[in-house]
């Protein structure tokens, strides 16, 4: 019995080498497993907006970009996403949105944010949203939007370089 076992053990050592260790982290002098601190990305569409096409794509640009993505999925309120982000150390919440309804939305998930004491996260929309409406969701209390068309790598370096400048 004991040799199956370890025979189980040797057939799966290449898969922990391979997918589980790069995600757990390095080793410190004596063997032991260090975890890297990855940046925690909450992201989810709020509201009735069932498009997910290209927060889905986001998600992976940023788990690819070394990050730990928590994706909600569709439909969800401000509440529960502020509840999660709670939840989860959130570093970053990401919203999106593919109707007119952000300004709202937005609005909404701001009052969340600070019911839940979470003004030193990181708030980034991204979407169809206006030209003209950016300026109005950034009084809002969103740190940055990424409007249609703005490359992934925009959005990743941002996220890279301001997600924990207000947590420390």
């Amino acid at each position: 019995m004991r040799v199956g076992g370890i025979q189980r053990v040797v057939t799966f050592l290449p898969i922990v080498v391979k997918f589980v260790l790069p995600k757990v982290g390095r080793a410190d002098s004596e063997g032991r497993l260090m975890a890297e601190q990855r940046i925690r990305v909450l992201l989810g569409k709020i509201g009735l907006d069932g498009h997910d096409r290209g927060i889905r794509m986001i998600a992976t640009w940023l788990s690819k970009a070394g990050m730990e993505v928590i994706y909600l999925g569709t439909h969800q309120t401000a509440e529960r996403m502020a509840r999660a982000a709670t939840e989860e150390d959130a570093d970053v919440i990401g919203l999106s949105f593919q109707g007119a309804d952000h300004i709202p939305l937005v609005r909404m998930m701001a009052d969340q944010i600070r019911a839940h004491g979470l003004e030193d996260r990181l708030l980034v929309v991204g979407g169809n949203i206006p030209r003209r409406d950016i300026s109005v969701l950034k009084q809002m209390g969103v740190d940055e939007v990424f409007p249609s068309a703005t490359p992934m790598s925009v959005s990743v370096d941002y996220i890279k370089e301001n997600a924990r400048k207000r947590r420390e």
